[in-house]
């Protein structure tokens, strides 16, 4: 080959390798578009009514922060708050902030803004703001506060104006409750630019709508049932998972049972076949649960049994002279939860238990689902308690084996029957990149970027 061919060829597989690099680099620019089931009613963190939804957390971190963050392994980080420290006891808390952080609105993030907006999540705190830093007094010990910080029902918000702001990656742009929701990039975010200039989400899209957009390339992210990522993924379509992180479970509805009806509930327990939801239903969409909290993040989750003990149930039914029908409501715009509901009723059947669906206002039990808000497993317990309408246990100590006896007096009380731990799945194109998995569930999406030879497809 002639010198100047070669010299060509060396130049043309330099300009590849530029091109193929710059295919690779982060870029800034273009419009994400999100798809989504849940129907979201506001987008305050501290609205009790959107607690212990996935919906909610993944919303919320996009526009506001917390002061505190946990990493992956669970541990507190600073956010809005760089340092803080804990007076004897653990009562008494006092959190510097970090200086020169806005609302999306240009206003400065105070100390007396901050405080307002921890006061108003949580009303049993005193709140003590002064200069740039605030005091957090609990009504009882509180050695894990920080950890509770960071979770969205305390993402720091300011009220009262005609939209609510946060110190977030992204402002609110356009807000249709429960239908579409329009973000912009902060370009003054403390923490850096975010990369994609806007973030469009449509609500209230079932997993059928979700795919048809994903596949006409209107939608860029989407979410997927526990029991489709399976089915998806075998299509060859890109699917990220989270660790099996969200409860479902039953829920009675009275309390406390008597005697009589205590065994009922034990026998019920015993007769649901999680297994089989599980492989069959979810296909590794989720793992059965015995616990409330998953086996991954506490290391004792098998000690509760989830296995189905048909003897077992029968021997305690059996034990019962009468029994009343249990009438069992669910989320009717939850395919998932509808087709568990009729498993646990075919369940409870075969040990001569009466399990009705129903759409009463009032129903002897309910089945929800509750997503995991902490890495930290004693304040992911208490959230989740919380979520349940559960008593909130008193955790004694820090170690596995007190988290343990906090959660088996809860389940003692025979108000709740864990089910399932299901797990978060997201369906892409790929114009995504920089895609970084989360255990919970929680979307990432301040360092998501757009491939820039996708971004002018339809």
């Amino acid at each position: 080959m002639k010198r100047s061919g070669l010299a060509l060829l060396a130049v043309s597989s330099l300009l590849w390798l530029g091109v193929a690099h710059a295919a690779t680099r982060p870029q800034y620019g273009g419009t994400l578009r999100v798809a989504m089931r849940g129907i979201p009613a506001s987008l305050d963190p501290a609205d009790a009514a959107q607690s212990g939804s996935l919906e909610s957390g993944n919303l919320s971190s996009l526009v506001f922060d917390t002061l505190v963050t946990l990493d992956g392994r669970g541990r507190p980080q600073p956010a809005l708050a760089i340092s803080w420290r804990p007076e004897p006891g653990f009562q008494r808390w006092q959190f510097k902030l970090r200086p020169g952080v806005t609302f999306q609105d240009g206003t400065p993030a105070t100390a007396d803004q901050v405080g307002g907006s921890l006061r108003a999540a949580n009303p049993n705190w005193k709140v003590l703001p002064g200069g740039d830093e605030i005091i957090i007094e609990c009504d009882s010990t509180s050695p894990d506060l920080p950890a509770e910080l960071a979770i969205a029902r305390n993402a720091i918000a300011k009220r009262g104006g005609p939209t609510i702001l946060g110190t977030g990656p992204f402002a609110i742009n356009q807000w249709e409750a429960g239908k579409r929701l329009t973000l912009t990039a902060n370009n003054d975010y403390w923490a850096g630019r975010p990369f994609v200039d806007s973030i469009e989400i449509t609500m209230g899209q079932g997993f059928r709508e979700q795919m048809i957009s994903l596949d006409l390339g209107k939608a860029d992210l989407i979410e997927l049932p526990p029991d489709q990522a399976h089915h998806v993924l075998g299509k060859g379509q890109r699917v990220e998972s989270s660790s099996p992180a969200e409860l479902m479970a039953l829920v009675f509805t009275r309390d406390p049972p008597s005697a009589d009806e205590g065994r009922l509930r034990e026998a019920l327990a015993l007769s649901i076949d999680r297994t089989a939801l599980s492989s069959v239903l979810l296909q590794a969409g989720g793992e059965a649960a015995g616990s409330l909290l998953p086996n991954w993040m506490t290391g004792y989750g098998f000690l509760f049994p989830a296995s189905p003990d048909l003897a077992g149930a029968q021997r305690v039914r059996g034990e019962i002279r009468q029994a009343s029908a249990w009438s069992l409501s669910y989320d009717t715009n939850d395919a998932l939860a509808r087709v568990v509901a009729e498993r646990i009723v075919l369940n409870a059947r075969d040990v001569s238990l009466t399990v009705q669906l129903s759409n009463s206002t009032r129903p002897d039990l309910r089945l929800v689902r509750t997503a995991m808000v902490s890495l930290d497993a004693r304040v992911a317990l208490m959230a989740t308690a919380d979520s349940l309408q559960l008593p909130r246990p008193q955790v004694a100590g820090s170690s596995s084996e007190y988290l343990y006896a906090a959660e088996s007096m809860l389940l003692n009380l025979q108000q709740v029957i864990p089910v399932l731990h299901l797990r978060a799945n997201y369906g892409m194109n790929e114009r995504v990149r920089n895609w970084t998995a989360d255990p919970l569930g929680t979307l990432q999406l301040s360092n998501v970027w757009l491939s820039r030879d996708q971004m002018t497809k339809p």
